[in-house]
């Protein structure tokens, strides 16, 4: 992938693509209808977005994707966390 390509998401985002490329790679064979696989991930898509989860969000989000409801992608548990 061109580099130029990362930099300018990172300074449009303020997300680090090494971050992003390191959660993508630790995804590929996790458990995701295990709830605590899926609350850490949910918390350091949190922690890269710079984002504050209350844990009402939290729960909800886990058993959304547990039960199957959403699939597990850095978008959908974006725009969950930035639901208001």
């Amino acid at each position: 992938m061109d580099n130029k390509f990362f930099k300018n998401i990172e300074k449009k985002t303020g997300v680090n693509m090494n971050e992003i490329l390191a959660l993508a790679n630790s995804l590929q064979n996790a458990n995701f209808r295990d709830e605590t696989t899926v609350r850490n991930v949910i918390r350091k898509v949190a922690q890269i977005a710079n984002k504050k989860v209350p844990k009402e969000t939290e729960d909800k989000i886990v058993n959304s994707i547990v039960n199957g409801k959403e699939k597990l992608d850095f978008n959908t548990i974006s725009k969950m966390i930035n639901k208001k």
